[in-house]
């Protein structure tokens, strides 16, 4: 069922800054859902144009976020798909706070974004809706125990975890948030 997915901590601050542009979130976000795009079919979903696309794209290759995909390469038309990694900011250089930060907010409105448009758009889901579950709970940890319960969620989703192309024909795409965080208070 599932694709062993090796961890890789994004340390370098050029790496962070690579992943903290919005473009960016969402072509890593598309490309985990389609499989491969060129900056052709990238340019097409997000209203950009092709050498926007393209050189976004270029910049998540040359930090191995993305690779190219040489199987569906056309002429001069170049196809990019995720690699599939679990990826983790570094939380230890303190230089890297800022650059974390922003990268932490364009993910919380990206989430959002796609939270507003599934609930705008839940009629188009028929009975897969039906299935979807949206839960809050509160419950006390320590930070140890927040930890061991992050991972535990980490590790289930990496058990289902499969390439968009090997995935059975009436597999729909899911997204999957998941926020666990201390309760900041009213």
């Amino acid at each position: 069922m599932a694709t062993k997915l090796p961890r890789r901590d994004v340390v370098r601050i050029d790496e962070l800054k690579a992943l903290a542009h919005p473009l960016r979130q969402r072509i890593l976000y598309h490309l985990a859902f389609v499989g491969s795009a060129s900056s052709t079919s990238v340019a097409q979903a997000f209203g950009e144009s092709t050498g926007s696309t393209s050189y976004h794209l270029r910049q998540l290759a040359r930090y191995g976020f993305i690779e190219e995909d040489l199987e569906r390469k056309r002429g001069r038309e170049r196809w990019w798909r995720i690699v599939p990694l679990d990826l983790r900011a570094a939380r230890d250089d303190p230089g890297a706070e800022h650059v974390t930060g922003q990268l932490r907010r364009i993910r919380l409105e990206r989430d959002r974004a796609l939270v507003d448009r599934y609930l705008a758009e839940r009629h188009r889901f028929g009975d897969l809706a039906e299935a979807a579950m949206f839960s809050s709970s509160a419950i006390h940890l320590t930070q140890e125990e927040l930890r061991r319960f992050t991972e535990e969620y980490v590790a289930l989703v990496k058990g289902w975890w499969r390439p968009a192309d090997t995935s059975p024909p009436d597999a729909a795409p899911i997204t999957l948030l998941f926020y666990a965080f201390p309760w900041p208070g009213e």
